[in-house]
């Protein structure tokens, strides 16, 4: 049953898959949120685990860096893995004053730099959004633990140093919440194949202030954002 980068058996996953993009990050939520957590699949070392979440059946598993990477994974867990439910759950930069480093963002959509929705939808633009009810969950679960989260518009980027400083004033004029690398990428595999979408990002950098939390930070201070994406699936 293994595919060429996840040698697990079908059946090892469950339908929802919660997606950092450090296999450390997944290995340390399966550790210390999850009931009975077991390592499903290890390639590449990038690590998978399926355990329970307050009775839930769930599944986390790390997704590399980029859209490049992040595709992969997500289409072999939809295709063969009977994967219906995609929670990217990772790190994001910020632009704009009021969205400070710690903070949530869920991103409602996510444009892009990258060419491969353009790839899928025969040189057309695509809308890359969320599935509106993870989307509702998610905000449902924030609120309810009084949790304050900005909902808006992502950026996807292709080049994480990218040389062009200016596309940083467009973004914030057009509202741009967070910048990551993947989110764009996993809600179009997700049309693709029918399944469902949504990325919840912790602003771990503001590009205005330089603000930033070290990597160690960023693999094991998310868990609040983490009992969110998880919470909306209960």
């Amino acid at each position: 049953m293994a595919t060429p980068h996840i040698n697990a058996e079908l059946g090892d996953f469950a339908d929802v898959v919660f997606m950092p993009g450090d296999p450390l990050r997944a290995k340390h939520i399966a550790e210390t949120l999850l009931q009975d957590a077991r390592l499903v699949t290890d390639v590449r070392n990038m690590l998978g685990y399926t355990g329970t979440y307050k009775g839930r059946r769930v599944s986390v598993m790390g997704h590399g860096m980029g859209i490049p990477s992040c595709s992969i994974y997500v289409k072999e867990l939809i295709t063969d893995y009977q994967v219906d439910k995609i929670i990217r759950i990772g790190s994001c930069g910020a632009l704009l004053p009021q969205v400070k480093v710690r903070d949530i963002v869920i991103g409602m959509g996510a444009c892009t730099d990258s060419g491969v929705n353009r790839t899928r939808f025969k040189g057309h633009d695509f809308a890359a959004i969320a599935d509106f009810g993870l989307l509702r969950n998610a905000v449902a679960a924030a609120e309810a633990k009084s949790i304050p989260v900005h909902v808006g518009n992502m950026f996807s980027a292709d080049l994480f140093y990218n040389p062009d400083s200016q596309l940083f004033d467009v973004m914030e004029k057009y509202n741009v919440l967070g910048i990551e690398m993947e989110a764009a990428g996993i809600y179009g595999v997700a049309a693709e194949y029918g399944a469902k979408a949504l990325c919840i990002c912790t602003v771990s950098d503001h590009i205005r202030s330089g603000e930033s939390l070290s990597s160690e930070l960023r693999q094991t201070s998310f868990n609040q954002m983490v009992e969110i994406a998880m919470d909306s699936v209960l």
